[in-house]
């Protein structure tokens, strides 16, 4: 037998990704990838045709076997290794993604009585149509002084488990009734590979309000809408698996599909953001990971427990054990570029970056605010919407683009002022996902914050996370700070602030500043207007 191996699975947005790593040194020996056939659906139903109205996101669950059946394989091909060396896997997925399913664990959307409604569809992270109804539990906690709202800055998204599931409920009720289980699909993919439903605790915490031990209480959930106070007990609430812990074994069927052998440990599911913070070496007090991809998590561990204004929540080993785990994002990044992009440039992304990095600071003469996709730190109010101040008939493609390159900086900046503010300081910022490669970016950012950038080793940080925590749990490794000091990789301080950018960048920030309060704390509620007529128009065609 060969040294040992573990297989660490990323399930994105829209693919998954496979690696195969070696335990003792964290080396990626080889990758696969399989692109979700039907990818994010956001227009129409596959199998109807049905049109779906906006702020809806939905895949097809079908398509994360998939990642199981040829990426897995596709990976172990490509590291040329003996599967007989693999003693663990471990996945992660998007969060907050949900998947309604009957007691078995099909999904709901595979019954054909289901296939045409949208709500029995796979709710990605992204699908923010519950809007309203986070509002609502927002405006009730508050109103009770529920001890739980402190912990997720004062509100709750209507990405997360309760506003999404309030939807359905009272937007189909017979997809509702016909639900047994109401599960993030971290844990579905782990179910799939054990025949076994274990409930990670880190989604509970961060998504499903689960503190100190509690979900919101029956009376709460009855007061918000008669019917639904039985929600917890009955579609829910189900046994927790902690981080890196063992979920089950891999079954026979699934070997089958991966090519990996039958029984060996399948460690319990996780966010891929979380994940990524022991693969980046991000395990103690202050080290802030920003994964950039489409949208971008900022997760981040603390010694002890704050409450921080607009954040995503924080749990006690949300991210390693014996800390306190904090997360923060934004809901669009590389989603805004790859936007602008597609439907107003015609040039590339790396042909605006160019002509983007030859202009001064402040040469555009624009500033613009990162909520095409809404705000979800520190606002978390997700009928925000895009603004770009400052444009002329002179204005160019790549000033536009470079402004929406520092919205997402300011951003993160004023994330990191809100936990700073808190009394959770931010000591490092490391970042991770694939838009490392874009150095002006990287620049911006370490100028924006004033911090040094630190920048993951490995290209497929969650993937690698994942292979982690499957060390952890096939005993390879004692824990997660032990497996992450031996097979994590990071490079420290690849980009640092220069300090005549920083002043004139502070100079900039104000004015996002004040963009941000006039827009998002009710100087100005235009955009919630349009928000509900777009609304309204929609359900009249419909």
């Amino acid at each position: 037998m060969g040294e040992p191996l573990t297989v660490g699975v990323d399930f994105g947005t829209l693919s998954g990704r496979a690696v195969v790593v070696r335990v003792a040194d964290g080396a990626e020996l080889g990758s696969g990838v399989f692109e979700y056939p039907h990818g994010v659906l956001d227009e129409t139903l596959p199998a109807t045709g049905r049109a779906l109205p906006p702020e809806w996101a939905l895949q097809v669950p079908a398509d994360y076997v998939g990642v199981l059946r040829n990426a897995v394989p596709a990976a172990l091909r490509d590291a040329g290794v003996d599967a007989a060396d693999v003693v663990g896997i471990a996945t992660d997925f998007t969060a907050c993604t949900m998947v309604p399913t009957t007691a078995d664990g099909t999904p709901l959307c595979e019954l054909p009585e289901f296939e045409g409604n949208p709500h029995a569809y796979v709710k990605l992270w992204k699908h923010h149509s519950a809007q309203p109804q986070a509002v609502r539990i927002n405006e009730l906690a508050r109103t009770r002084g529920e001890k739980w709202l402190p912990r997720y800055g004062g509100l709750i998204s209507s990405e997360w488990e309760f506003a999404k599931a309030l939807e359905i409920f009272e937007e189909a009720p017979d997809v509702y009734a016909a639900m047994r289980h109401w599960v993030e699909a971290a844990d579905w993919i782990v179910w799939q590979l054990t025949g076994s439903y274990v409930r990670n605790a880190c989604t509970a915490g961060y998504k499903g309000i689960l503190q100190d031990g509690q979900y919101p209480s029956r009376d709460f959930l009855r007061e918000l809408a008669p019917g639904f106070e039985s929600f917890v007990t009955d579609k829910l609430k189900h046994p927790l698996g902690q981080l890196g812990s063992r979920a089950g074994s891999l079954t026979a069927e699934a070997a089958a599909w991966t090519g990996l052998p039958e029984g060996i440990a399948v460690a319990v599911g996780n966010v891929d953001a979380h994940v990524t913070a022991p693969a980046a070496q991000a395990v103690e007090p202050g080290q802030m990971v920003a994964i950039m991809g489409t949208s971008t998590c900022h997760v981040m561990n603390g010694a002890e427990l704050r409450e921080v204004p607009g954040m995503c929540g924080v749990v006690e080993g949300g991210i390693v054990a014996g800390l306190w785990g904090y997360e923060a994002g934004q809901s669009g990044v590389g989603d805004i570029f790859g936007w602008f992009v597609e439907h107003f440039a015609d040039a590339s992304h790396e042909e605006l970056t160019r002509l983007a990095a030859q202009q001064e600071i402040g040469e555009h003469g624009l500033i613009a605010l990162d909520w095409h996709s809404g705000n979800r730190s520190v606002l978390v109010d997700h009928e925000l919407s895009g603004v770009i101040v400052g444009q002329t008939l002179g204005t160019r493609a790549q000033d536009v683009y470079r402004a929406l390159l520092e919205a997402t900086a300011f951003g993160t900046r004023k994330i990191i002022e809100t936990f700073n503010e808190a009394g959770v300081p931010v000591t490092e910022l490391i970042i991770a996902g694939g838009l490392t490669k874009n150095a002006l970016l990287m620049q911006i950012y370490a100028d924006v914050t004033n911090l040094p950038l630190s920048v993951i080793g490995s290209a497929q940080g969650p993937a690698l996370g994942s292979a982690i925590h499957a060390a952890v749990a096939a005993g390879a490794h004692a824990d997660i700070r032990t497996a992450a000091a031996a097979m994590g990789s990071v490079e420290r301080a690849v980009y640092r602030p220069v300090p005549a950018h920083v002043v004139a960048y502070d100079e900039l920030y104000a004015e996002y500043t004040q963009l941000h309060d006039y827009f998002g704390r009710g100087g100005n509620d235009v955009m919630h207007r349009l928000a509900a007529r777009k609304r309204a128009v929609a359900k009249g065609q419909s």
